[in-house]
């Protein structure tokens, strides 16, 4: 039993940090026939870019999801979750000034994450009327992406402390039942 989770644990820790080492994917593309915002604030950080689009939201999103979960090398697929945050949280994600409508990330567990916020206007006054068009909302997209090597510095420590914590438990299991015995 003690020699299946060894072997166990050497094959996930290995893969896992296979998982981690593999590249970074760079910053999506921006969905088919949207206009790139010149907004000063959009522009301030190539991590992060605002497009005028007519998608609507699930549109917008299955766009980037799409791009997200392209093959990295060899074929694998990162697996990917949608997570979806109150329009609020857009001040303290996005930026501080961003107005949002809704605002969801898509992120690989334990690696980058992009962001999307969608502002779609509900009074006229707010209207999205660019270069003589009318759009349907504008979204600002941020990339989040991590450094491989303090991803597997970070695993790295805590496989270590896994071990650790496993002989501790292990003699203190050990200690337990010989008292046991004696009584």
């Amino acid at each position: 039993m003690k020699r299946i989770t060894k072997i166990f644990f050497s094959c996930f820790s290995t893969l896992f940090i296979i998982y981690l080492l593999l590249p970074n994917p760079t910053f999506p593309e921006p969905p088919p026939d949207a206009l790139q915002s010149n907004e000063p604030a959009d522009t301030e950080t190539p991590l992060r870019k605002a497009y005028f689009t007519n998608y609507t939201r699930e549109e917008v999103m299955i766009h980037y999801k799409d791009q997200f979960e392209k093959p990295v090398i060899f074929g694998i697929y990162l697996p990917s979750y949608r997570l979806n945050y109150p329009p609020e949280e857009a001040r303290m994600i996005i930026r501080d000034q961003t107005r949002s409508t809704f605002l969801e990330e898509i992120v690989h567990p334990f690696r980058e994450s992009v962001y999307i916020n969608g502002f779609k206007p509900a009074l006229k006054k707010d209207a999205i009327y660019i270069e003589g068009k009318d759009w349907y909302q504008k979204i600002t997209v941020r990339f989040v992406p991590s450094n491989s090597l303090a991803r597997v510095a970070v695993i790295v420590l805590t496989l270590a402390l896994m071990v650790i914590v496993g002989k501790e438990w292990e003699t203190a299991i050990k200690g337990f039942l010989k008292r046991k015995k004696r009584v």
